[in-house]
């Protein structure tokens, strides 16, 4: 199975990748997960089935015009691995100190709902946030 990870550096580049899945029905995608970090945003996508060269170098390409590709460290790729093997987002948020935000079925309301709850906690709107 593919699976693209990449660092993306503001919601509004999170929500254009969900907004692409949404557009490209012929992606067979199995699940995508957000994980908000200080710095900015790691955002996994898996596909149940291979593409062929073309639509890897289309998707990839697409990718690599909002972020860049990204090996998470090791914390991280627990995180990520819990979640795909079942284990809920409330207990990986607990165990690895990450901050789940979306995990399955390519979700705007998620990411924006977390936006929001998250900067007027703030009280102001930091720049990953925008």
């Amino acid at each position: 199975m593919l699976e693209y990870i990449y660092y993306l550096a503001n919601a509004s580049l999170t929500l254009r990748v969900v907004e692409h899945l949404h557009a490209t029905s012929w992606l067979p995608v199995r699940f995508m997960t957000v994980i908000h970090q200080i710095d900015g945003w790691v955002v996994k996508v898996k596909l149940g089935a291979p593409l062929d060269a073309q639509e890897h170098g289309d998707f990839q390409a697409f990718l690599n015009e909002l972020g860049i590709p990204h090996e998470p460290e090791i914390r991280l790729k627990m995180a990520l691995w819990g979640l795909e093997t079942g284990q809920s987002p409330v207990d990986v948020m607990r165990r690895y100190q990450v901050a789940v935000v979306s995990h399955g079925s390519p979700d705007r309301r998620e990411i924006e709902e977390f936006r929001q709850q998250f900067v007027q906690g703030l009280g102001y709107c930091p720049e990953t946030l925008a």
